[in-house]
């Protein structure tokens, strides 16, 4: 695992997506194709749209999926990860091949997740672009992560920090407004990813950063788990690196 530490988010962005983006060209170079993953939330801005404006992709060949969504939320709402990703990534690159996206409205959950699953394991992933949250969780897998789940997606429920860190961001209007149930991503279908590109500024960040690069890999801390992948890494500004040691 490899970490930089940047300035400001607009820097550490732009090295995020520049890193990336060489990834994304040589899986097209190599095999033709790429597939890559996005998160969402204010802390992956800055690597969205340094990652759009990168030049020498053909966005014709690359297959995206993300990582997670609220259940029971449309996606007309402003929290909607769904309309976050089309605004902000897809909207700016018409000829992607395709964007698999998780419903939030399934009948069915369960078999949204296996839709998902059998998606997902027909394109191993190059580059997955990915945060880390407040209380340590990767996608929405909150402590105690459960870091031996096999399915590729999984029904969720969310803990209260988690959902706090979604009300404190603005995305909604108050804390009962804030989902208690989605679909994530699982641990070990995040970890499949050829690299990991793990995007972290803001001071708020600091906490799970320390315990995800200096405290012991656990569930408790599901962003540790990170430390395991052989091709991470962890793009930080001064202020979301401020307790780490060294």
């Amino acid at each position: 695992m490899e970490v930089l530490t940047f300035t400001t988010p607009q820097e550490l962005g732009a090295a995020a997506a520049q890193h990336g983006a060489e990834v994304i060209k040589q899986a097209i170079e190599t095999k033709g194709a790429a597939n890559i993953i996005l998160a969402t939330g204010a802390s992956q801005f800055a690597t969205i749209k340094h990652l759009i404006g990168q030049s020498g992709i053909d966005w014709s060949k690359v297959t995206a999926f993300h990582l997670d969504e609220y259940l029971g939320l449309s996606e007309s709402h402003p929290a909607s990860f769904r309309k976050y990703l089309k605004e902000r990534f897809v909207a700016h690159v018409p000829t992607l091949k395709a964007f698999h996206f998780v419903n939030g409205e399934p009948d069915n959950p369960q078999e949204e997740c296996a839709r998902l699953g059998e998606r997902i394991q027909q394109h191993p992933i190059d580059a997955a672009f990915i945060g880390i949250g407040e209380n340590g969780h990767l996608a929405f897998n909150d402590p105690p992560a459960d870091f031996d789940a096999e399915e590729p997606f999984l029904v969720v429920t969310l803990d209260e920090a988690c959902r706090r860190q979604q009300f404190g961001e603005g995305w909604f209007n108050s804390l009962d407004d804030v989902p208690k149930r989605a679909i994530s991503m699982s641990i070990q279908q995040i970890l499949k990813s050829r690299h990991l590109y793990v995007s972290v500024p803001d001071k708020r960040k600091a906490r799970a950063v320390q315990c995800a690069l200096e405290g012991e890999i656990s569930p408790m801390c599901p962003a540790s788990i990170l430390r395991t992948h052989p091709r991470c890494t962890i793009f930080l500004d001064t202020e979301a690196a401020s307790l780490l040691s060294t």
